[in-house]
């Protein structure tokens, strides 16, 4: 009998605690890392628990009933994230985004959202403020979302036929109530919403024409995402990859495509717009396209672990720092230098060792710091 591996949170649960320069420097400045890449965005994983076991992040085989869940005191409270966020808001950060597990799992979020709506830029500008779910309980959240200062929403859906989306979510969970989840979301105001697909070649391949025609003159913009080599339980392999060229290829045969350029520099999705006028979708390509020299994010785990990279195999302990008396001062001056020696890259120099983690280092889990 083969015993169960839990995979690790970060090197066996061990984080650095950052090094604080003898030399402190006021805050309120921009710091770029190793490669000249500035701190703009902040994902904060709110919660490392889920409703879903979707086999690309909480595989049922590992994430059961027996799994070690992080406790209540572990997490980082709503305080603690709030000032946490007003420090790295005082060195650039313009963007926070909040996720999970499922974010709306996390008891009274929508207070959390209030707070950290107060917040603003060095300029004065209001963050933006947004969250990723999976839209299963987004019904019933959606008002007290928007009502807190909640700005935008991002849904994950894998799918539009059930069968298809219920061996991706894996505990039969219904298209039908994370559509109206999303209706919810429209029905409360929200605007530019966005829906995130991850393609699995040869499991939910078959629906990317369906969720094109779905989504289109909705207002709503539908993402292709490629199946990543996030954490060291999914068993990614490359043979799984459907290269985002394929999709948009597809989609263009039924639906003519022509490229448009980002947003801002930094954005990591591949705009598209449909000819006819009927909206847009973007695809995400990490695996096949990488976009390491423009990324702009840092990432704060449940427990106030740092992670420079969506697949790092080392966090900062950002939660000791705060809990053994340090000053906004010191904790921005280390996050400044943590920043600074960042040289993070790692889909730019991905190689065959990543689809067999025994072979390799082994990565964050995504339920643990967000996607």
């Amino acid at each position: 009998m083969v015993e169960k591996v839990i995979p690790i949170r970060i090197d066996e649960g061990k984080g650095l605690v950052p090094s604080i320069p003898e030399q402190l420097v006021a805050p309120h400045a921009h710091t770029q890392d190793a490669r000249g890449r500035t701190l703009r965005d902040l994902r904060i994983s709110v919660t490392d628990r889920c409703n879903f076991r979707c086999t690309y992040c909480m595989p049922k085989e590992v994430f059961d009933q027996s799994y070690p869940y992080l406790s209540h005191q572990e997490l980082l409270s709503f305080e603690e994230i709030t000032r946490l966020s007003s420090i790295f808001t005082s060195l650039g950060v313009e963007k926070i985004r909040l996720t999970g597990g499922e974010p709306l799992l996390r008891k009274n979020l929508e207070v959390l959202i209030g707070m950290l709506a107060q917040l603003h830029t060095p300029e004065g500008k209001p963050l933006d403020l947004t969250l990723t779910t999976n839209g299963s309980i987004l019904r019933k959240k959606a008002a007290a979302l928007k009502a807190a200062g909640l700005q935008r929403l991002t849904i994950s859906l894998d799918g539009l036929n059930d069968e298809a989306f219920k061996k991706m979510n894996d505990v039969d969970f219904p298209v039908a109530d994370v559509l109206d989840g999303i209706l919810a979301a429209q029905e409360v105001g929200f605007e530019n919403i966005k829906v995130n697909m991850v393609v699995k070649k040869g499991c939910n391949d078959h629906e990317i024409i369906a969720m094109a025609k779905h989504f289109k003159n909705t207002g709503i913009i539908l993402r292709f995402i490629e199946f990543m080599d996030v954490g060291s339980s999914n068993g990614w392999n490359m043979a799984q990859v459907l290269p985002s060229k394929e999709v948009i290829a597809q989609i263009n045969e039924v639906f003519p495509l022509e490229p448009i350029e980002a947003n801002y520099s930094g954005e990591v999705a591949q705009r598209w717009r449909y000819l006819d006028g009927s909206g847009e979708i973007g695809v995400i390509s990490s695996v096949t396209q990488t976009f390491c020299h423009e990324c702009t994010r840092a990432r704060i785990s449940t427990d106030g672990q740092m992670y420079q990279c969506l697949f790092a195999n080392q966090g900062y302990d950002f939660k000791t720092m705060m809990r053994s008396g340090r000053s906004d001062l010191e904790i921005a001056n280390a996050i400044m230098n943590t920043w600074a020696a960042r040289d993070d890259h790692y889909s730019e120099i991905r190689g065959s060792n990543t689809a067999n983690p025994s072979t390799g280092s082994r990565k964050v889990e995504m339920s643990y710091i967000g996607g």
